[in-house]
């Protein structure tokens, strides 16, 4: 499962124990079990895990603050998708999911739910470590371990069950050493069996995932690299029961992995410069103030670091965001003369521009960008930003709903709709979206509210107030089906 981190063993029990939400009041709810057929039998049907997967992602998503940085949605996808590519993943239909979080996790939840902490970027030196994390992860999944856990589990009970369930969401929400105290009291005795298995797995996913990522054309030997980097980050830290790690990251993981690497040729790796911009993106979350990120970049640039074109992104982005446009600008015309064509370097001379309020020389930016690259996340996100910042809201509404139409599970692109829709004095529009963004992030009451009153809005139109009713039914059925 995840790897480990004060909070790894909280969603590694999700991913392979979760079987229902929790509500937000844990001490007053009833926490109900989905069916997931013959377990018994050991059989879960893919059809039932990509349900399952898709009801634990709307939970998550409702309890846990993410990320919707379209930047770093779009590097993480793609690199999803390479490394499905080569892995044994029959459907390679992924989900991500980027959790504001600073500690080092990530993790995978059936049906295709791919979760990663913002921290994990702050740990892993290079893409290469990044991708042995992910294409561990998918190794859960193409090996179906949730389905194969089952059996084992079948004799767990529903109130031992409900306790785990509340207490991971208490860790996940409140912190480590709350939600880890709940879980040794609800879980100690039944917790070796389960812990005997799931190591299994890890083995299984350590082995299969460093094939699938050299088949990625990455480097096996950043697998024992990032595990050394785990244990080194945590040396100096409480580490939890270890009954409670479904397989702790010890020197002899590190070694066995060593020696499946040493199994291939050693031979130089290019390192993906489009890592290390991200990785400055997030550093920049993480920091105090951006005159502290400014400060820090700087002393790289001039010193230390692992990537200058990063530490110098990193640089403009902090001198933006403190409104320091001719520095940021100053700061940002090495990396355009070397890499014109870079999306994120555009997108950092068009911030610089919006921040400036020159919203005519951003737009044209803009649209000579998206001539070049209509399909590009990032840029389509911007547009729709730029031109409702520029006060041109019908423009705005258009992209944005167009785009939506094209990204209907992106819950930030319903978000900026409602917002456009709002400032252009559509009511109806902002009901519609909305709803569209609670449904997404599974605050079901909430969207049926937002539902009710656009169908106040919509009597003049037939055909919009059955697509209305038909929508609410719809949040009635997944609200039951959820059992939230």
């Amino acid at each position: 499962m995840p790897y480990f981190t004060r909070t790894r063993n909280i969603v590694a029990l999700l991913a392979l124990s979760v079987l229902a939400p929790a509500q937000n009041s844990l001490a007053k709810s009833e926490i109900k079990l989905p069916s997931l057929g013959d377990a018994s039998s050991g059989i879960v049907s893919p059809a039932m895990e990509r349900a399952l997967g898709q009801k634990w992602q709307r939970m998550y998503r409702s309890r846990v603050a993410t990320s919707s940085d379209p930047l770093l949605t779009d590097y993480l996808t793609k690199l999803l998708t390479k490394l499905a590519e080569t892995s044994q993943l029959n459907d390679r239909r992924l989900d991500l999911i980027l959790a504001k979080n600073p500690t080092m996790n990530a993790f995978a939840v059936p049906g295709g739910i791919v979760g990663v902490h913002t921290g994990l970027f702050l740990y892993a030196k290079n893409e290469h470590q990044l991708a042995s994390v992910l294409s561990h992860e998918l190794a859960h999944l193409s090996q179906r371990h949730f389905a194969r856990g089952v059996e084992a589990q079948q004799n767990a009970s529903i109130p031992t069950m409900a306790a785990l369930l509340g207490s991971l969401v208490l860790a996940a929400t409140v912190g480590g050493d709350a939600g880890i105290a709940a879980i040794t009291a609800s879980q100690a005795a039944s917790m070796n069996s389960r812990l005997r298995f799931s190591r299994q797995n890890e083995q299984e996913s350590d082995r299969i995932g460093m094939v699938n990522m050299v088949k990625a054309g990455m480097d096996p030997y950043a697998v024992p690299a990032m595990f050394e980097s785990m244990m080194q980050a945590t040396r100096y830290t409480k580490r939890p029961p270890e009954f409670l790690l479904s397989h702790p990251v010890t020197e002899s993981r590190v070694a066995d992995s060593r020696s499946r690497a040493e199994q291939y040729p050693k031979k130089q790796y290019t390192h993906n410069i489009d890592y290390f911009l991200m990785q400055a993106r997030i550093r920049l979350q993480h920091e105090d103030t951006p005159q502290a990120a400014a400060k820090r970049f700087r002393s790289e640039i001039d010193g230390q670091t692992l990537s200058r074109e990063g530490s110098r992104y990193g640089l403009v982005l902090a001198l933006t965001e403190a409104g320091e446009t001719e520095e940021a600008r100053e700061a940002l015309a090495p990396l355009l003369k070397e890499s014109p064509t870079r999306i994120a370097y555009q997108i950092a001379a068009i911030d610089i521009l919006v921040e400036e309020k020159n919203y005519p020389a951003a737009l044209a930016l803009l649209e000579r960008e998206l001539k070049l690259y209509p399909q590009d996340h990032p840029l389509n996100v911007r547009y729709g930003e730029t031109l409702m910042k520029a006060g041109r809201y019908a423009q705005s509404e258009n992209a944005l709903k167009l785009y939506s139409r094209k990204r209907p599970k992106d819950d930030y692109v319903w978000y900026l709709l409602a917002e456009v829709h709002g400032l252009a004095g559509n009511i109806l529009g902002v009901h519609q979206a909305r709803a569209e963004y609670f449904i997404l992030n599974g605050v079901y009451d909430k969207a049926q509210k937002q539902l009710r009153n656009a169908l106040k809005l919509s009597r003049s139109s037939y055909h919009t107030t059955a697509l209305l009713q038909e929508r609410i039914k719809d949040v009635r059925s997944m609200q039951e089906d959820d059992h939230l």
